[in-house]
This record gives C-alpha cells, structure tokens and sequence, in this order.
C-alpha cells in the first residue's frame, strides 16, 4: 500500500530551535494512525509541517504522491487535506450550520449530502443547527470542528489532541466518532497524548521524543511495548 500522506526525514526549526530531527512518518489512504508523545515532544509541530503551515528545512512532504513541501495550505487542502485543530477553534459568533458551510468554502455545488453526513455522525449538531457556537459545551465544539472538516469530503484529516479539555465521558464519545470516521475510509492522522485511548481505535503509532520518532509500530503492538507502557500507559 503506497502512502497517501508521507514525512520524509523532515528537519524543522522555530528560529535557532530544532524541534524536528529527521522525523519520518506515513499514512496510507484509510488508516488511522497516531502520534504520541509529551508536551514539548513536536507532535503539533508535526501536524503543522504537514498542512503547510510550518515549513521544514530540510525533507520532504508527499501527499498523494505530490511533494508538496512548499505548497502553500491552501493548494494541500484543496488537494484533500483538513485538520480539527487544538482547541476547536469554532467560530464562537457564528451559528453551527455557519459553521459547517465555511468547513465547504473550497466546494462547488449542493451541499445537502454533506450535511447530512455530518448529522448522521453528530445529530446533536442539527438540533444545535441554528445556535451560536460559542454557546455549544466543549464535547459540542469539539462535533463541530470534527464536523466542519469533514464538509469539505477530506481523504487525510488531521486531529491535533482531540480529548483535551474533555470530560472522561467525553473522551470515550470523541474516540467512538473518530472510529465511525474512519470506518468511512478517511485517512486520520491523529496527535494525543492519551495514548491508552488512541492505541484502541489505530492502525498503527508513531512515539515521538524530543523531535524523534523514537518507537513505531502496529498500534496492538505499541500497547504493549513496556517502555510505553511506563511513559504513556500508566503502567
């Protein structure tokens, strides 16, 4: 199976800090695959450099089979890119269904398939249809985020932390939904550090340290490496 998003020895700086060493990583068209690692670790940096919105110094960056190392974001998610990002990040003065349409804002064409779509997977979303996001609970924004990416048909989502912030009940729900998601046959590359969670729903993990894929693997595999275990596993 040839990758759809591919990390090749990528090196990436923020002025004098080297946050990424030589980090290679791929996802294959309809995998979940998860990276873990502490704060500080470069996992968000990672998830930048793939959307363009950090560049690297040196490496490339393929998706589809295009190096798309200095394409801009925009050309990467035209191409079929989206991230749920940290935090949200929802548009708090608009309506949910608003929301959602700027989720489209590179299409052409009827939506009504895609919103159905998306409230098929989140129905607390259409009863929400019409009220101001910054009004929904954190599990809420957290649908409507996920939602708003999906709606512009994305074949690589990228989730930066997806349970921060959430209650355990919460977290459970969100986990399910990124399982329904890629059972759609969406490629999901996703950053947490709940890695106990993660490791259920991948395919495969990456871990990285300190700006290095340190261990890599099978996800089934990944639970029960021992070093992981006491980084990550609490046990």
């Amino acid at each position: 199976m040839s990758a759809l998003l591919e990390l090749v020895d990528v090196d990436t700086f923020y002025g004098e800090i080297h946050i990424l060493q030589k980090v290679s990583l791929e996802v294959g068209p309809g995998e979940l695959v998860c990276l873990l690692g502490g704060n500080a670790s470069g996992k968000s940096t990672t998830l930048k450099t793939c959307l363009g919105i950090v560049r690297p110094a040196e490496g490339r960056v393929v998706f589809d089979g295009e190096d798309v190392t200095h394409a801009p974001t925009s050309h990467r998610i035209a191409r079929g890119m989206a991230i749920v990002p940290e935090n949200r990040r929802v548009f708090a003065p608009m309506t949910v269904l608003e929301n959602l349409e700027l989720g489209a804002y590179l299409r052409d064409g009827d939506l009504t398939e895609d919103f159905e779509r998306v409230f098929d997977l989140f129905p607390r979303l259409y009863e929400r249809r019409d009220q101001l996001a910054g009004t929904l609970s954190g599990g809420e924004q957290q649908m409507l985020a996920m939602g708003r990416a999906l709606m512009s048909r994305p074949r690589m989502l990228l989730m930066d932390e997806p349970s921060m912030g959430l209650a355990p009940v919460l977290v459970e729900q969100s986990f399910q939904i990124i399982s329904d998601v890629h059972a759609q046959g969406v490629g999901i590359l996703v950053v947490e550090q709940n890695a106990n969670m993660a490791l259920q729903i991948a395919d495969r993990g990456y871990v990285l340290q300190t700006g290095r894929i340190v261990l890599s693997g099978p996800a089934s595999e990944l639970a029960e490496d021992e070093d992981l275990k006491r980084a990550y596993l609490g046990r």
